[in-house]
Order: structure tokens, then C-alpha cells, then sequence
């Protein structure tokens, strides 16, 4: 990443890697001191490689890139095709430059310069959340709308339907489909989801997981949230997330003003209503009285503003009423432990430059159910 790139691979600076991995390690770190198995997507799709099958599968659809142009595509499955599966892994993230590449005879080679990418790099790979989510025992393998991390999917794809692991996983939505990302995907209570529709998730993503969700049966509730169409509140875990069974934290702004539609399952159809407020609907289908708020800033709207754009909502909950925050957000994190809510902090300075938190960061792929 260069300041070249950054822009163009949703990063708002470029970030000093170094300090960046050791911030990603102490994440790592954590959630392995509080019992949770931590899968890495490097290591999975390593792993995939060694099979003949993902190998052709992965070589095919990074060569097929019509940007590429028919001589310098054939040339770059024949590269993949050669390399042992720990550096195929590494290049289908990092990237592969002109010049790491070598010689070709195509007209798109000769007229890249030495540094541009025949492939491109994934740094977002880091946000895992957003090109799958589990529902239920199901996986939803998501369509990415910002052409930067389309091909993210490729490669949790290839996991999904090749790993032994999850050989057995009923596979609930597919690339091609409507635009739908994990970020903007929270599971409210059991039953219950709410999904944001905005930047990167349309409303027909929306209506085709519903449909899925409600033909599986593990759903019967869905929330459907409109929110701003803009960087900072790109995804719906961006503006809420939960931090217990009936606790959320939210961006102060957006309490009043969220509203969604509650969509029901109807027969073959669904049911539509709405909109309404989102807290108030939310409360319906978790079945309390009211959602308990817990704001960034509230009456403060200037640390209100700098929290959300810090990923202060965008918190992970490893259990009810405890959760993993950046250590940044302090006024956000006060609020939560003064509510009872344990934080365990992360540093977050140069990872916060994806603008994504420890929920972008993680995709649970299994939890414990919740105790009556």
C-alpha cells in the first residue's frame, strides 16, 4: 500500500504495517485468553491449496480478470499454477507486481509500469466479517459491492466449499447474487436480525437473505435499516452493535433517528411493515420492554462524532456483557463499564486505518448458545 493506493483500497491513510500486526496480534491475543478458537484466513486457504481441485478453482477465477487481456491472463494461470500452496496463498492477499511477475509477451504487460499490480493486493482481507456471516449453523458466503474487495469473496469461498471444516456447512447466499456485506448483518437475539442498507447493502440483498433465512427456519424476524450512504457509517456495525442480550451501544445521533422495516416471513412471501423507529421495533422482536442505550458522547457531539468515526460501536461481544473495544475510545468505553458491560481493550491507532473495529475483524463462525 502506497499513498498511490490507499485511497482506492478504502484505507484512509497507509498505515505502518509493523505496528499494525503487532495491534492485530494483541487481538488475536485476547480473544485466545477468554476461550475463543481463533481461525486465520491465511492459514485455512493454505490449506485449501494443497487440494487440486481449490487450486484450479482459485487459479481460474483470478486469471479470468478481463483487465488482464487474453495472452497475459493465460500466463498468469501458468505462474499460479507452479507456485507451492503457502506462496499462492500469500500472493492471492498481498498481491503480485509487474515486476514480481516477470517477462510477458501481452500489450497490458509491456504497458504497466514496473510497480503496478497484475494482481491486486487484499488488504481488507482483514475485516473478515464482511464477506461471510454465519446464521445459525448456515454460512452466507456475501457479494461485496466496492470493486476493491470483490475478489475477497473468491478466497473465502474457496475455504468455504473446500476446507474439510466446513465441508458440511449449508451455504446460504452466493457472490453473484445482490450486494449484501457481513458488517451490515446483526444478530439482535435468536430469531432475530437486523441488516443495514446503505453504502454497501441494497435492499434486494436484504429481501433475498430474508427469503433464505425464513426457508431455513432459523429466522423469523428480519430488520431492515436504512442508514447514511457515506464513509463513516458505512456499515451498520459502524452506528450500533450489541454488548448483551438486551444492551446495545450506539452513535448518539442515530438513536432517535434510525428507523426500519420489519420483515416477517408469509407463506411462500414476505410481510413488510413499517418503517417505525429501529428501537422500538428491535425491542418488539427481541421481546423486552426497551433496548437499554448505551451512547457514544450523547450530549457531547463532537466526542459523539470522533468515537464513531474511531469505531467506538464497532465492538465485539465474546459473551453477554462483555465485549472488545479499541482502547482509543475512552468516553464510549467508560460509558459501557459504568453500565456494568466488561471491556476488554485493544490497541487499535494504525489497524483503525481500514476504519473497521474488532467486529470487522472477526467473523464467529460458532458460539455457545445463550443461557435462558
Amino acid at each position: 500500500m502506497t499513498p498511490r493506493n490507499n485511497g482506492a483500497l478504502l484505507f484512509d491513510g497507509v498505515p505502518w504495517v509493523e505496528r499494525a500486526q503487532e495491534e492485530h496480534d494483541r487481538f488475536a491475543g485476547v480473544l485466545l485468553e477468554h476461550g475463543v478458537e481463533v481461525l486465520y484466513l491465511s492459514a485455512l486457504l493454505r490449506e485449501c491449496l494443497e487440494l487440486d481441485e481449490a487450486r484450479e478453482a482459485v487459479t481460474v477465477g483470478v486469471a479470468a480478470d478481463p483487465r488482464l487481456g487474453q495472452t497475459l491472463g493465460r500466463e498468469l494461470a501458468a505462474y499460479l499454477s507452479a507456485l507451492e500452496p503457502e506462496r499462492l496463498a500469500a500472493v492471492l492477499v498481498e498481491g503480485l507486481t509487474k515486476e514480481e511477475f516477470g517477462p510477458s509477451s501481452s500489450l497490458r504487460h509491456r504497458m504497466m509500469r514496473a510497480t503496478e499490480f497484475v494482481i491486486d493486493p487484499l488488504p481488507n482481507t482483514m475485516f473478515t466479517r464482511d464477506s461471510s456471516v454465519w446464521i445459525g449453523d448456515a454460512v452466507a458466503v456475501t457479494s461485496l459491492a466496492m470493486p476493491a474487495r470483490r475478489r475477497e469473496t473468491t478466497l473465502t469461498g474457496i475455504v468455504y466449499h473446500h476446507h474439510p471444516r466446513f465441508a458440511d456447512v449449508p451455504k446460504l447466499y452466493d457472490p453473484s447474487l445482490e450486494h449484501l456485506e457481513g458488517g451490515d448483518v446483526l444478530a439482535l437475539a435468536p430469531g432475530v436480525l437486523a441488516v443495514g442498507v446503505g453504502e454497501r447493502t441494497t435492499p434486494a440483498g436484504v429481501e433475498r437473505l430474508s427469503r433464505k433465512v425464513f426457508e431455513r427456519g432459523t429466522i423469523h424476524t428480519v430488520l431492515a435499516v436504512p442508514i447514511a450512504q457515506r464513509r463513516a457509517t458505512m456499515h451498520l456495525d459502524t452506528v450500533c452493535t450489541m454488548v448483551d442480550r438486551d444492551r446495545m451501544v450506539i452513535y448518539a445521533p442515530a438513536a432517535q433517528r434510525l428507523e426500519s422495516y420489519t420483515i416477517t416471513p408469509d407463506g411462500d412471501r414476505i410481510a413488510i411493515e413499517g418503517p417505525r423507529r429501529f428501537l422500538d421495533a428491535a425491542a418488539d422482536a427481541i421481546g423486552v420492554d426497551a433496548v437499554e442505550i448505551i451512547h457514544t458522547g450523547e450530549r457531547d457531539v463532537v466526542t459523539a462524532e470522533r468515537e464513531q468515526w474511531d469505531d467506538g460501536n464497532n465492538t465485539l461481544a465474546l459473551a453477554p456483557g462483555v465485549a472488545v473495544a479499541y482502547e482509543r475510545n475512552t468516553v464510549t468505553n467508560g460509558r459501557l463499564e459504568r453500565a456494568g458491560v466488561k471491556v476488554l481493550t485493544i490497541p487499535g491507532s494504525e489497524l483503525g486505518s481500514g476504519r473497521g473495529g474488532p467486529r470487522c475483524m472477526s467473523c464467529p463462525t460458532g458460539r455457545a448458545p445463550l443461557a435462558a
